[in-house]
Formats: structure tokens, sequence, C-alpha cells
């Protein structure tokens, strides 16, 4: 049954429609719905097996490329080259899936929540049920401090305020009773005689009879967006696009090379094998791997910071963020009422307003003890009395409470009769335009006098001013009063306004700060909040935003994608808006090239938080909330933020390192090969000798995630840009093949090499090159200016060592290498130094500073 359909029917109807009463269902037919309808819980989205979830992390086409391969060097009778190919291949896949399936370990850890339980009448009886086995037509009853377990609708209530800023977003808990609406409201959300499953109870009791449970409720609405696949994110697009351009290169590559060897008439298998090492050494087979530790180190670091990364590639697309959409209440405000302002009727600060204020929340029933900071905890207490009591006390010794007049809805206020020095004195507090009406006189500094018509606009103006601003207020008002047994409602009369409290939910101390900051690093802040205009303005203003413009929800009901775009880029607020609204915004940036992040901790913030780029929440948040983000904040502190974001173009500047030097050094290296092959009457170097190449080379480049990054690097957003890789590579490329033909030169020239003496000097000279040329291409910066990590400087020397020992050991007939001259280390030394003088000359004047123009 539709919810929004039932709010404008009296109750007889409502439980008719429903085929119950008010005496509630019986158990068997409790039972029949549970077997009709299900059971009344969110089904999420199941966790993949282990196996299913590691081979989701080898469907990339680098990966393909090197496990065909492998597949091809098998089938061909060379083992030793498939086994090289598929130890890399399982370094690559088995630390990527071992970091994300910590991650995903923590946070099913995270993700589990203690059964709750719901109060419902069965068979004529109240009993505690799980709320799973609540059905459609079940009565239950509401009480303070309770979640709300299912969609249902008012039958009777007291003084029953619910919180829903879970679920719509709204600061301020909302006052709900047993009343059938005049009209259907525009969102269910709206309708005063109904509760909603993922919200709770402040304060009151209520009796209300559920109309939805499971999947069909609100809450289970925004979770169906979940299982809808969410959009490729910034990161894996890179690495796509990516892949795929190497595919490219590599395809044509091996078809001309496997061309000209089968046109030279050399052995097809030979031919084959030749070519399919020079498909896995152009492929940087080990970036999954790389990117991998760089975004595992950026994880631990976080973690340090109080945050749970739960996926990896997360802190990637952290880096590239240039948006940064947030929802307002609890993550850019504290999320808590605080009492910014105590003023007579005309604005003045009075301090005999914060008085009576006082004396009201103390002696109201909810709060039997003001000065326990346990009872001020209590989720029953009125989130505006505990603003007033945790403000600066005044002295209230000589007061007595006498007798209360409690909060209803007709009235909109609350009373309490205290006496001192044996006089009572009534003091009202309750939404302005309700205390104003039964008031006759207003209190100017402690001077009574009458109201008349042209004060009582002032009055008005003052409390219209204040809405204004944003704030949520509330009236004072008083008198003096015969001493009776008990008061009633209509003794609230011939009142004195005293006049105003201004309630605010404060920004986090932080806030202004944090924003500054990270508009300074190229991130705009844009807050999509369901709260009211007036109050996120307010915010807005305070934290240092631009709020001249803004965008309400109702607007946006008569905006096209394309206009919205054009918007949404230009406009930094967006109020009044629903979730789906959010997840729209959230879109129309991304289609317009922004990556974008949003974080929120609500139901209503689910649809956003599964598709930005990043989603973000907190460990406090709903449990879907935290199922639908990437990043989970164990302690609100936007800093974390600005830090991932920091952390994040870390780990990208380290990744782009591995890219452009890997690809530039290989495709220099392949298209020596493919040059080679053209005038050597043997092969420039074995199948087997390319792959051991590449594997040393590649494990050299293991530590590149310990490297430093220049701050300089991380000053602005990094997108993926394949371009860059692109001009690198076909630049520095053929300056490395420019080498590798000198070094054959000096190899058949100088030395008169063998076969195998040729293969030997190219593959030392080669790999010095390839892996020194690391400390060149790392910064923007010269060499010396920049300092490389200690990892990576042991690590490079150490293989470079190792590959000029190599050919000394007893291992080098095995790889088919023989003992160099001795002469031959002076060439070594000087053709290596000369080719990194080059690399930082093209670097310096070309390359790097068109990256920085770039980016």
């Amino acid at each position: 049954m539709d919810l929004q359909s039932l709010v404008t029917l009296d109750n007889q109807t409502v439980l008719a429609k429903l085929s119950t009463s008010f005496e509630g269902l019986t158990h068997a037919e409790a039972e029949k719905r549970q077997a009709l309808y299900g059971f009344n819980e969110i089904t999420q989205k199941p966790y993949r097996l282990l196996i299913m979830e590691a081979i989701s992390h080898s469907t990339n086409p680098l990966v393909a490329i090197l496990l065909i391969a492998a597949g091809v060097s098998a089938f061909t009778g060379n083992v030793v080259s498939s086994v090289i190919i598929i130890i890399m291949v399982i370094m690559s896949i088995g630390l990527d899936y071992f970091q994300s399936h910590r991650s995903l370990t923590a946070m099913k850890k995270l993700q589990k929540n203690i059964a709750s339980t719901a109060n419902v009448l069965r068979d004529g009886q109240w009993r505690e049920i799980p709320c799973r086995e609540l059905v459609s037509g079940d009565i239950i009853r509401l009480v303070a401090g309770d979640l709300i377990p299912a969609d249902s609708l008012l039958l009777k209530s007291k003084d029953f305020h619910v919180q829903q800023a879970a679920l719509t977003g709204e600061s301020l808990p909302v006052e709900k009773e047993a009343i059938q609406e005049r009209g259907q409201p525009q969102n269910p959300e709206e309708a005063r005689n109904a509760v909603f499953s993922g919200s709770s109870v402040v304060s009151g009791t209520a009796t209300a009879v559920v109309v939805a449970s499971g999947q069909n409720t609100q809450f289970g609405d925004i979770v169906k967006s979940l299982s809808k696949v969410a959009p490729h994110t910034e990161f894996e697009k890179g690495i796509t696009r990516f892949g795929l351009f190497i595919m490219k290169v590599v395809f044509f590559l091996v078809v001309f090379v496997f061309a000209v060897n089968i046109y030279l008439k050399r052995s097809l298998l030979e031919s084959l094998l030749f070519a399919v090492a020079l498909a896995v050494g152009l492929t940087p087979e080990l970036l999954p791997m790389i990117t991998t530790v760089t975004l595992a180190a950026g994880a631990v670091h976080m973690a340090k910071k109080q945050v749970i990364v739960k996926n990896l590639s997360a802190i990637q697309n952290f880096g590239s963020i240039d948006i940064l959409c947030s929802d307002k209440t609890g993550t850019i405000t504290s999320g808590e009422m605080m009492l910014e302002q105590h003023m007579d009727p005309f604005g003045e600060k009075s301090e005999n307003v914060m008085l009576l204020a006082y004396l009201n929340s103390l002696y109201g029933t909810e709060i039997p003890n003001p000065f326990n900071i346990a009872v001020l905890k209590k989720v029953n207490i009125n989130p505006l009395d505990a603003a007033i009591l945790k403000h600066d006390h005044p002295d209230v010794q000589t007061y007595h409470k006498v007798d209360e007049i409690p909060f209803d809805f007709e009235r909109r206020r609350s009373s309490v009769v205290v006496d001192k020095s044996n006089s009572h004195l009534l003091i009202t507090k309750g939404a302005p335009e309700f205390v104003i009406c039964d008031c006759t006189h207003y209190d100017k500094a402690g001077e009574i006098k009458p109201l008349d018509d042209e004060i009582r606009k002032k009055i008005e103006a003052t409390f219209l001013s204040l809405s204004e601003q944003g704030y949520r207020t509330l009236a004072l008002a008083y008198r003096q009063i015969e001493k009776k047994p008990s008061y009633h409602v209509p003794d609230e009369k011939n009142m004195v306004i005293a006049g105003f409290l201004a309630f605010f939910d404060p920004p986090l101390q932080e806030t202004p700060q944090i924003i500054k900051k990270l508009h300074k690093e190229g991130v705009k802040i844009k807050i999509l909040t369901g709260d009211n205009d007036l109050v996120t303005r307010h915010v807005c203003q305070q934290v240092g935003l631009d709020a001249s413009r803004m965008v309400l929800g109702e607007q946006l009901n008569h905006i096209n994608d394309m206009a919205l775009g054009e918007i949404a880029e230009e406009v930094d607020v967006f109020a009044r808006i629903s979730p789906m609204q959010k997840q729209r915004i959230i879109s129309v940036l991304r289609t317009r090239g922004h990556v974008v992040g949003y974080i929120g901790d609500g139901i209503n913030d689910v649809p956003s938080l599964h598709s930005a780029d990043v989603g973000i929440s907190v460990a406090g948040a709903v449990d879907v909330a935290r199922e639908a983000a990437d990043i989970i904040l164990l302690k609100r502190h936007l800093g974390v933020l600005l830090q991932g974001i920091l952390e994040g173009r870390k780990s990208f500047g380290n990744v782009m390192k591995y890219l452009m030097m890997g690809t530039s050094s290989n495709f220099g290296n392949m298209l020596s090969m493919a040059g080679a092959i053209l005038f050597l009457p043997f092969l420039p170097m074995l199948p087997t000798q390319i792959l051991l190449n590449n594997l040393l080379y590649d494990t050299s480049q293991i530590v590149i995630p310990t490297d430093n990054v220049d701050p300089s690097f991380a000053r602005k957003p990094k997108h993926w840009d394949i371009d860059i890789i692109r001009k690198f590579m076909f630049y520095i490329g053929p300056i490395s093949s420019l080498f590798d033909f000198i070094t054959f030169y000096v190899m058949l020239k100088v030395f008169a090499a063998t076969e195998a003496l040729f293969q030997t000097g190219w593959f030392v000279e080669s790999l010095a090159t390839q892996t020194l040329v690391v400390f060149v291409i790392r910064s923007v910066k010269s060499p010396w200016q920049s300092k490389p990590s200690t990892p990576l400087i042991i690590m490079v020397l150490a293989i470079v060592l190792f590959a000029t020992v190599l050919p000394f050991t007893s291992l080098a007939k095995f790889w088919g290498f023989v003992p160099l001259p001795p002469s031959y280390f002076l060439f070594l030394i000087t053709a290596t130094i000369t080719y990194l003088f080059l690399v930082e000359m093209i670097k310096k004047k070309l390359m790097w500073k068109w990256l920085e123009e770039k980016q």
C-alpha cells in the first residue's frame, strides 16, 4: 500500500485498507504476510566469493596481454618464459587482492549491527519481537529513544518528535502527530502523520500502524540505488584508457617484428617467442602492483589518522578531486543545536531571557537532572533544551518548581510555574507566533509596558529577522500568577513577552580554515542539503562559502541536464533538494569532466555516495551509507579529507613516475629490437633475457611508492591524461633507442662481439639506463635538487649492480650470458651519464613544462 495515498484518510479507513484493526494482527496472519511480502529487512549487496573477488583484480587490458603471452609461451614449449610471466601476474594480482580484501573484511566487521526489536501488538498483547518480523498492518508502540522499524502512520501521539536527519537531511527534529493531512504532501516525509524507517524518536510516545516494510520503505527505495552498477571512477577510466593504448602499441609492434622475422625466413617458433617477449617487455606488467603498493602506503598513512580506506583506488581518486560536494548537517556543521543568542523583544542581549529559558528547561519533566552529563546525553532530551542547559548557567537556587503545563501541538509551547520568595511565576517557552498572540505586555530592560499594534509589529520583525538569518527561534513569556494547587492551559494568558532565544547548528570549528585550504589546493566545495535555504545561507556565510546564488530543489525539476551542468559549475549551494536531486547534480558535474567527491552520513546521502568518484562517510553513519562509501572517517574532521586529497596526489605522482619512465624506456628498448632484427643475423636479446631484463627493471621500481613527491606536484588536482604518457613515450623512447644503437655499434665494431657477448652487453646497458633514469624523471626539479627516498636509491643501485655482476657468475650460462671485457664498463658509464643528461634537458625544456601547463 502506498503510504502517500493513506496520509489523508482517517484512522478507521487506513486500518480497513491494511486489513487490520486497533487490536493488531494475530500471529498466524503475521506469518501469512511474511510469507507473502518477506521479512522487514534491507537486502544488502552480497559479497563475492573469494575466488571471484580475486579474479576481478585481473580484469584489465595489461594483465590480459600478459596472460595471452604466458599462454603462447607455454603452448610453444618455452616453460621458463611462461613461468616468469605468470609470476609477474601473480605478484600484481596477489598484492592488489590482498590489500583490497583486507579493506573489505574491515568493512564487514564495521557493518555488523545489533539486532533491534519492536514493541508490537500481536494476538491482543503487547510484546517485543525482532524488527525483521514486522509486517504491513502491525500495530506498534513508539517511545523516546526508539528507532522507527518501518514506514508507519500514527494512530495516537503525545508530544511526539522525530529525528529524520538521516533520511531527509533536516537538521532539527520534526513534530509528528496523529492527524490526517488536508492534502497530499509533495514529499512523503513532509506528512505530519507519517514516520519512516531510518529515523528515530526524540521525545514523546505514539501508536502507529505499519504501512510498508523492508524493501518497500523509503529507506529501501534509496538502498535500491546501490544495486545499480556505479559509474566508473576517474581512476578506473584512466587505467582502462592506458591499457587500451598499450594494447594498440603492442599489437602493431609485435605484428611488425613477427612479419619481418618471417620475411627474413627465421625460425617460426623463435620468431613467435621473440614477438611474445616484446609484448611482455613493452607492457608495464607491475602497474597493478605498483599502483596497489602506492595506494596501500597511502591507506596506512590514512589509517593512522583514523580513516578506513574501503576501496584502495579511492585514494588515487582523492588526488583527482576538483569538486567536493557535502551534505551540511553533521559534516560542515556539528549536528548539535547551540544557543547562540538570548535577547529582549527588540534584539538587545538580555540575561533575564536566559534566566527564564533556563528555568523552563530545567524544570521540564523530560530533564530531571540537567547537571548530570549522562542525562544531558539521553536521546529523549529536546535538543533545544539541551542547548539551553549547556549555556552559561544563571543562579537558580532561589527558585523552586511548583507545576508545569507540558508541550502539545495545538499550543506549540510548554510552561512551568516556579516559586521565588513565596511568589509564583509562570514561564512559557515556544514557537513565537503561538506565544506572542497570548501576550498583552512586553518587558524592556525590566520595565513592563502595554503591548500595542505598533510594538507588536516591531517584536514580530525581530523574530522574522532571526528566521531570515537562519536561526531556529523560540519566544519567552512570563507573568506573575496567583497561588493555587495546580495550573492549566487557560492560565497561559495576559503574559509579558520577555524576548527570544536564537538556536543554531554551528559549523565545525575547523571548517572555514579547511575550506580555504581546499580552495587553495584547487578543490571547490559545494553544499547539497535537504535543509531550508535560510539556515543553509547562514551556515555558508559563517564558513566562507558564496551563498549569493542558491538553487532550490523545486527549481531543479524545471532544468534539463545540460543547463544544470552549467549551473552546477557556477553555483556552490543547493538547498531543499532530495536524495535523487543530489545524485543528479553529481552526475552532471562528472559528465562535464569533473572528478567529484561526496561526503555524507545519512540514508539520504546513499545515492550520492554511490555515484561520486569518491564517497566519504563516517563510522557513526547509517549502515547503508557506510556500504556505499569508499572512505570511512572514524572521527568527524574535515582536515582528514584535505590530507587524503594530498595523499592521493602523491600516489598519483608516484604512479606517473613508473608509467612515464617505464613506457618510455620499454618503448625505446622494443623499438631498438624491432630495428636490430633488420640488420642483425641473430636476435639482439633472447626471449628469456628480455623477460629477465623486464623482471629486474620492475623489481627496481617496487619501492617507487616510498619515494618523495615534490610539494609543487601536489598543488593542483591531477587527472589521467594518456596524451602526457604518449608524448613522454615518443620523446624519451627514441633517445633510449639512439643509445641502444650506439651500443650495438660499439659491441660490433669496437668489441667485435659474438652473439652471446652482444646480447650480454646490451642487456647490461639497457637495464642500467632504464633503471637509473628514474632519478631524472621522478621530479620536475634537477636530480640534485629533489632527494629520492632511501629505499629507491638502494633498490635501483642494487639492481644495476646485480645486472653488472650477473655475467660473471655461475648463473650466466643458464641465461646465455658471457663475461664482459673491462673496457666495456668505461663505455657503459659514459653512455649512461650522457643519456641521463639528454633526458634531463628534454624533461626541462618540453615535457614537464608541458605537463604543468596541462595540469
